[in-house]
């Protein structure tokens, strides 16, 4: 059922697949699924640009804004995509593995669906701007790598967004956006949930391979590329999500 999300191209349809699925249904873990193309499923719109072609952020003006909230609404589809994506792909988890992606799953649908009902309210709608493709194209690097997955996706690209919305949070309010901004907070207090399950699962696997969580850390940002990251950190909401104190200075260590 994960998968069949993941391939519907319809937002609305794939999200609907994934809050029907019951946490008591039989989970087999150990079942192997070949994975089909058309992974993941999307429609011709939004066009997909590279990062620095995405439109201006303008926050005094509707459209800015308006342009912030897709890329923002973009961002929680791609994780949508990607919590399916970890759900079907990796077989030989606990139980409680796949329970957890699936919370995240459903979690990301509703923030999807606040964005979204949102820029409705300023007269747009997802698909009208551009967006840039790249949580997925990490999700590609990673697909053959559980470890890697977990380490570069909830506990960098996700974790970045435990950094950046504060301050996204702050600039909506004061262009008078009080409703975007409440949305952000309830993203905000979720993601930190979805971090802390990326970091618990990642610390579970080193820990069962004898490996040091900060050194495999720093040897899978190398091997896979993944951008390097840049304070300012927002390290209440970084603790909260399970990073520990090494860990943490060696993020502040090696920002830019």
């Amino acid at each position: 059922m994960a998968l069949t999300a993941l391939l519907e191209p319809d937002p609305g349809r794939k999200c609907a697949i994934l809050y029907s699925i019951d946490n008591n249904m039989a989970i087999l873990p150990d079942t192997v699924i070949a994975e089909p193309a058309g992974i993941p499923g999307r429609l011709p719109r939004p066009e997909l640009v590279p990062p620095g072609k995405v439109g201006r952020r303008a926050m005094h003006t509707v459209e800015g804004r308006a342009v912030l909230l897709h890329a923002l609404a973009h961002i929680e589809l791609n994780a949508v995509n990607l919590a399916a994506d970890i759900l079907w792909r990796f077989a030989g988890m606990p139980v409680q593995f796949y329970l957890d992606w699936l919370k995240v799953a459903k979690e990301e649908a509703y923030h999807f669906q606040l964005l979204e009902g949102h820029l409705h309210t300023q007269g747009y709608a997802y698909g009208d701007f551009s967006a840039h493709n790249s949580l997925w194209e990490m999700a590609e690097k990673t697909r053959a790598d559980l470890l890697a997955r977990l380490a570069l996706v909830p506990r960098t690209l996700e974790a970045r967004g435990l950094d950046a919305t504060p301050a996204v949070m702050a600039k909506l309010a004061q262009a008078g956006d009080q409703a975007a901004a409440d949305i952000l907070a309830i993203i905000l207090r979720d993601e930190v949930g979805h971090v802390a399950i990326g970091n618990f699962w990642y610390k579970q696997l080193c820990a069962e391979r004898g490996l040091d969580v900060v050194v495999t850390y720093a040897e899978l940002a190398q091997k896979y590329k993944a951008p390097p990251l840049r304070g300012p950190f927002n390290l209440e909401a970084r603790r909260a999500a399970g990073f520990d104190d090494r860990e943490l200075q060696a993020l502040q260590d090696g920002a830019g």
